[in-house]
């Protein structure tokens, strides 16, 4: 893959494609095999997320439905249905090597909207710090445009922006990226890395198939958006031999599609594109010299001050004692909260507000100094 491939936290997406072997019902042997390179990964200490899509396609073959409905009824229904085995499935083949999994249903709004974005990330964050692998997968029961136009390489990206991964992985049916449909022109040429955000990819991108939603388009867009934190994607074929445990070992497979800046440059420009700031926190010589020197969370005790109304999850800017702007980053606890456990120790926030989310104010993961 690339220099960086031993850093730790990959979200790895497989298409409905990939997983249905193009609607025939779930390929349980090529689970198991991606499964067992996960596992390999595990052990060496990577933190995964697998994004997976396929319930819709597992349902319809359960239901004995040959042709993807058009109502929407229809597809929310076969979603029900199919999730139970696409469950079963990965349940089954983590437990042969002891990996605990957890089931986690988004929709967009849940990784993109500001008041659930904690809550998400805090889920996952905690199921990753226990060695458990979250299966995620779009809530297409409940979903409405979601299930007609989403795609769960957008929800990939938005994992990854949502957790601060360092590459999403994503397994296609294609080996990669071309320059032109593969399928309709045999000399077309394979992208082996590129600019996540070069305009030219979106004209490359050709359409999705039959059972699957996305298309190479949806990918060159989930790439973009995994960028803006600071990720790099992988397109690679996903029946490529030991493709997980290959691309570990920096072996170069499928495109690449990397980041125009660096991890810390892009979650800076991310984060203060997503919000605009809804408060301010006024902070002590003591929070500004650990901040700055220490990489710490900030915790309430070096807060001396606290300006705006806003609610958890919002964007607020840290400013030192001069009025200098030194951070911004998403706060754990509203305007109101705030203000009681302010110049407070952490201890003390359980028994000030009747129940503690989070010891921090605002979590290093989520805070940029400028």
């Amino acid at each position: 893959m690339s220099e960086t491939t031993h850093q730790g936290r990959w979200v790895i997406k497989i298409g409905s494609a990939m997983i249905t072997d193009n609607g025939r019902g779930l390929d349980h042997a090529l689970i198991n095999q991606w499964v067992e390179q996960m596992a390999a990964l595990h052990r060496q200490g990577k933190e995964l997320l697998l994004v997976s899509s396929g319930a819709v396609a597992e349902g319809l073959r359960r239901l004995q439905i040959e042709r993807r409905p058009r109502a929407l009824y229809a597809l929310q229904a076969a979603a029900a249905v199919g999730q139970m085995g696409l469950v079963q499935a990965y349940e089954s083949a983590f437990q042969r090597y002891g990996i605990r999994t957890a089931q986690v249903l988004l929709t967009h709004d849940d990784a993109a909207d500001r008041k659930r974005y904690l809550n998400v990330r805090t889920a996952l964050r905690t199921l990753l710090g226990w060695k458990v692998i979250p299966v995620i997968n779009e809530n297409d029961t409940v979903a409405f445009d979601e299930i007609r136009f989403g795609d769960n390489d957008t929800i990939g990206a938005l994992i990854a922006n949502l957790v601060e991964a360092d590459h999403l992985i994503i397994l296609t049916d294609q080996r990669g990226m071309f320059d032109r449909d593969p399928r309709q022109h045999p000399d077309a040429r394979l992208i082996e890395q590129a600019q996540a955000d070069d305009p030219e990819l979106e004209l490359m991108s050709g359409a999705g198939g039959t059972f699957g939603q996305g298309g190479m388009l949806t990918k060159v867009r989930a790439a973009a958006k995994a960028a803006r934190s600071g990720a790099s994607t992988v397109i690679v074929w996903g029946r490529e031999p030991e493709v997980l445990t290959r691309l570990a070992a920096g072996e170069r497979l499928g495109t690449l599609l990397q980041p125009s800046q660096g991890p810390l440059a892009a979650r800076k420009q991310w984060l203060a594109a997503r919000l605009q700031a809804q408060g301010r926190l006024h902070l002590d010589a003591g929070a500004v010299r650990v901040l700055r020197h220490a990489g710490c969370s900030l915790l309430p005790v070096g807060v001396t001050r606290v300006e705006g109304a806003f609610a958890r999850g919002d964007l607020v800017i840290c400013l030192a004692e001069d009025g200098t702007e030194i951070a911004r980053g998403l706060v754990n606890y509203n305007s109101v909260e705030t203000a009681r456990i302010v110049g407070k120790p952490s201890e003390q926030i359980e028994p000030l507000l009747g129940y503690v989310d989070e010891p921090e104010l605002i979590h290093r993961d989520n805070l940029v100094l400028l």
